[in-house]
């Protein structure tokens, strides 16, 4: 059996569920060591930016607003479109998170740029 975190909202997660935290999407890790698990966000898991908790405590007290737990296929699908329009994701990071978020997303084919920062800026 899958060994499961509950989130602070009520949601529980195993590793293979992906969930928003602090506004992008993550999976949970469990950790050997001094932590007990890691949040390891969806396109840069295991860049060291993984985010340590030592336990679920920790979690709760650094829980934001903008950290809602599981998403619907239709809220991954928004926060996609979001996403594409958010000059800090470049089109290969949303392309490479649409892929393997829970929905089936289209980019806006009436989108005027890119995607990227310099595309945007037209360099």
């Amino acid at each position: 059996m899958t060994e499961t975190l509950e989130l602070p909202n009520g949601d529980t997660v195993s590793p293979e569920d992906v969930f928003l935290y602090n506004d992008y999407p993550y999976r949970l890790v469990w950790c050997d060591g001094d932590h007990a698990f890691e949040l390891s966000p969806l396109y840069w898991g295991d860049s060291g930016m993984d985010v340590p908790f030592p336990d679920r405590e920790a979690l709760v007290d650094q829980w934001e607003s903008d950290s809602r737990g599981l998403l619907t296929a239709e809220e991954w699908a928004g926060w996609l479109d979001d996403a594409s329009d958010d000059p800090r994701f470049d089109d290969e990071e949303v392309a490479q998170l649409a892929a393997e978020l829970p929905t089936e997303w289209e980019p806006d084919s009436e989108s005027e740029s890119g995607g990227g920062l310099r595309d945007r800026l037209g360099l």
